[in-house]
């Protein structure tokens, strides 16, 4: 029981985040830009650093370092590649970015509720491991979700919805996390270490997200300034998973 209150919560929590794009409509171009490759780059230091210092820790001391382990972390990475390579998942965490193409409202709706739903089964999956797992991998997961959510939002404005149907359409593709963290604890106990296998698994996705989808945004920015900023807040995500193994 303590382990589905803490998946609900957390994928609840993952859910609201869906509505922070409000709070940055009034930003000007220029601005929302700025902020978002700060939290571009938060995340991807939260991404890496959860893999690296928790997750992949984890799946070598419970499965070992084997073959079996390898290959469970490479399947994630494939996993994601296939997601977004024929669901056309593309997260666009700079909505304003003329620097790639902006994905049609109802495509990105579909990406983002699939994306949602993996989310929300990685969390699950991650409790069931230990407490500490499972924050680690909802925090990783929360600063992958909020430029991404903003970006959602922003392509949905531009898309030409209204305000008020961007918030509902983008809150409602968020909640499939909460589907995805129900059939994660539901099924899990019936396959035999199905919770063990997903360690490696969502640390391989977590790679694929952060060296993929994530730090390509990054590069297009080349000011000294500005990527010396990027780097400190990647840093600053490392040290935040790390400074998280004082709770285990």
């Amino acid at each position: 029981m303590q382990v589905w209150i803490y998946t609900i919560v957390s994928v609840v929590l993952v859910s609201v985040i869906s509505l922070t794009g409000i709070f940055f409509l009034s930003l000007d171009r220029n601005k929302l830009n700025s902020i978002l490759l700060l939290l571009v780059s938060f995340a991807v230091g939260g991404l890496f650093g959860d893999a690296f210092i928790h997750l992949l820790p984890e799946s070598f001391e419970r499965i070992g370092t084997n073959l079996t382990t390898s290959l469970y972390i490479m399947l994630g990475i494939f996993i994601f590649f296939i997601l977004e390579k024929f669901i056309r998942w593309r997260h666009c965490h700079i909505p304003n970015s003329e620097k790639h193409m902006h994905p049609v409202a109802a495509m990105n709706l579909i990406g983002d509720g699939v994306h949602n739903l993996v989310d929300g089964i990685l969390i699950g999956a991650s409790y069931s491991v230990s407490t500490t797992t499972g924050i680690t991998t909802t925090l990783a997961v929360i600063l992958h979700e909020i430029p991404q959510e903003i970006g959602d939002f922003g392509v949905l404005l531009h898309s030409g919805l209204s305000l008020k149907k961007a918030l509902l359409f983008n809150f409602l593709s968020s909640v499939t996390s909460i589907l995805g963290a129900v059939i994660s604890l539901s099924i899990g106990p019936q396959i035999e270490g199905y919770s063990l296998a997903m360690l490696p698994i969502t640390a391989g996705g977590f790679i694929y997200i952060a060296g993929s989808d994530l730090i390509p945004e990054l590069q297009h920015e080349v000011k000294v300034s500005i990527s010396i900023r990027q780097f400190t807040a990647i840093l600053l995500g490392v040290g935040i998973m790390a400074s998280l193994t004082l709770i285990e």
